[in-house]
């Protein structure tokens, strides 16, 4: 961490498509800020795809970024719309008989910055991903006041869907602070040149490139990130 950048108290993680990373990241960036001695806790508002357990529907996303957090958060204030069908939230939403609203996320939200410094909130999917018929992922942004963090999958047509999200972040009204590149396909051909491709085109601060390590600790992969 440069020693004059404050670290917000919240930020807010999307990506550039699902499956890119967002909460191997999302863990790597909480590690990351508890080794500078922050009280860093995580967040999923909504999280489709959930297993039933002993304690209830539990979000395999949701249960890294909890075992990722210090201190350790309810459940239910880390994850407080858990649906059980792995669909975009809107359909797993509709199946569960369930309607997404801004006042239970922002309630649970506050519950976690009053015992934390900073909250790692991840989205779902890419950044237009609604979260209902009537709720984008801006509109939480907005709610809870967040600057945006986008995590880049390093793949291929990854230059043009970076581009395209900072777009659309920007239109939303919503401010990116970082990205952080996630090497998400081993095979990938010139990955240095493409991230120095990035690094020329996205005018926010680069944050870090995470190496393709599934099952890595997360508190090893901290390493790599600077911001």
């Amino acid at each position: 961490m440069s020693h004059d950048f404050a670290f917000p108290p919240a930020v807010y993680i999307t990506g550039t498509d699902t499956g890119i990373g967002k909460t191997f990241s999302s863990c790597a960036l909480l590690h990351a800020l508890r080794q500078q001695g922050l009280r860093a806790v995580g967040m999923k508002p909504v999280a489709s795809g959930c297993e039933m357990t002993a304690e209830g529907l539990r979000n395999e996303d949701a249960v890294a970024l909890r075992a990722a957090s210090d201190p350790v958060p309810a459940y239910a204030d880390l994850n407080p719309y858990a649906l059980p069908e792995p669909l975009a939230p809107e359909l797993a939403a509709a199946d569960a008989g369930v309607t997404l609203a801004l006042p239970p996320i922002e309630a649970a939200f506050a519950r976690l910055r009053a015992q934390a410094d900073t909250v790692v909130v991840e989205g779902v999917g890419g950044w237009l991903a609604p979260l209902s018929a009537t709720l984008d992922q801006s509109h939480l942004v907005h709610a809870l006041q967040l600057p945006v963090v986008l995590v880049v999958g390093l793949r291929l047509g990854c230059i043009n869907h970076a581009r395209l999200s900072l777009e659309a972040i920007g239109a939303a009204g919503a401010t990116c602070i970082g990205w952080i590149a996630n090497e998400v396909d081993p095979q990938m051909a010139r990955i240095d040149e493409n991230v120095g491709m990035l690094r020329e085109r996205l005018p926010m601060p680069y944050w870090g490139r995470l190496p393709y390590a599934p099952g890595a600790d997360p508190a090893q992969l901290a390493q790599h990130l600077r911001f």
